[in-house]
């Protein structure tokens, strides 16, 4: 009887201590209870609640452990509208991707985390439905542009200024981390945004838009392009215009002026010595009138004009 008792003790001594027997790892927290009220909550970050801890068996005491890292995933896609002063919204809705980092607190909020919450599914839940109704409010008080552009580095302020306005206060005054804080035991460490695209149903629409926009400033362009190239032209004619009618005028006064020199040289040279002068001018006429080869001349040997021919300088009285 007695051998029969000890092998029947074995077990069920091995079974209480196997169940009041718990360890606490440095990367959770363990709840312990007793049935079901909170008696203590060990957090594994400190060395001295860490390890080893030995509790009354089920169902007096239940130990349920949490993971205290940091946790993220995923927020559900939505579709929202983005603020359009011209009420044209075909283009205007958003599907955004977005990702949260939260973790459980600290001791303390492990109380209230399974309490409101109850579990991790639980946790993101209720994320996800928090941060969407924040994300919409927020979002519809931004323009498209704002999250889509082609200027440089505005798609990532504007990105920066959403999430400072996610975490921020809010228009109680109270920030969306300490309200989560507060209710959920839940420290909320970041929420970004993944990627923002159109609907896949109004995209087409969105491309033939984009299209005939373009084809519209194209056209644009082209007419800015060739009223540009028209002034330019006519800057260019007028210009040339007036640098040839000051061009004219400077030559005109130059052969003018010219003209008087050359005539006050010929006045100062045939006052200085008529013969000859009367000399040098019979000869450029000579010159002339012989040079040509088409032209034929019937002259009279008694006419003044060939009577160097006849009477040289320095022949006085000679006659031919």
């Amino acid at each position: 009887m007695k051998t029969f008792a000890l092998i029947l003790a074995i077990p069920i001594g091995l079974w209480f201590f196997s169940q009041a027997l718990f360890t606490v790892d440095r990367a959770e927290f363990a709840y312990l209870t007793r049935f079901g009220a909170h008696v203590a909550t060990f957090d594994g970050a400190d060395p001295s609640q860490a390890g080893l801890h030995f509790k009354l068996p089920w169902p007096i005491q239940a130990v349920r452990k949490l993971d205290s890292r940091l946790q993220f995933f995923d927020l559900p896609s939505v579709e929202l509208l983005t603020r359009d002063p011209q009420r044209n919204t075909i283009d205007k809705t958003l599907t955004l991707d977005a990702f949260i980092c939260w973790q459980i607190s600290d001791a303390k909020g492990v109380d209230t985390f399974l309490r409101t919450v109850g579990s991790m599914e639980g946790a993101r839940a209720i994320l996800s439905q928090r941060v969407n109704s924040e994300l919409g409010a927020i979002v519809g008080t931004m323009e498209l542009d704002d999250l889509v552009s082609v200027e440089e580095g505005k798609v990532e302020r504007k990105r920066v200024e959403l999430r400072n306005r996610l975490l921020g206060a809010g228009p109680e005054g109270k920030s969306f981390q300490a309200t989560t804080l507060a209710e959920y035991g839940i420290r909320v460490v970041d929420i970004r945004l993944r990627r923002a695209n159109h609907p896949p149903a109004v995209r087409q629409a969105i491309f033939d838009r984009i299209i005939s926009e373009r084809d519209r400033k194209a056209a644009e362009y082209q007419a800015e392009g060739e009223k540009k190239a028209a002034d330019i032209r006519s800057a260019s004619e007028s210009k040339v215009a007036r640098l040839r009618s000051q061009s004219e005028a400077t030559a005109a006064q130059l052969k003018g002026l010219a003209e008087a020199e050359a005539d006050r040289i010929r006045s100062l040279a045939q006052a200085r010595d008529p013969a000859f002068y009367s000399f040098l001018k019979k000869l450029e006429e000579y010159q002339r009138i012989l040079g040509d080869n088409k032209t034929t001349l019937f002259l009279g040997t008694q006419g003044e004009l060939f009577d160097l021919l006849f009477r040289p300088p320095g022949a006085p009285g000679k006659n031919p």
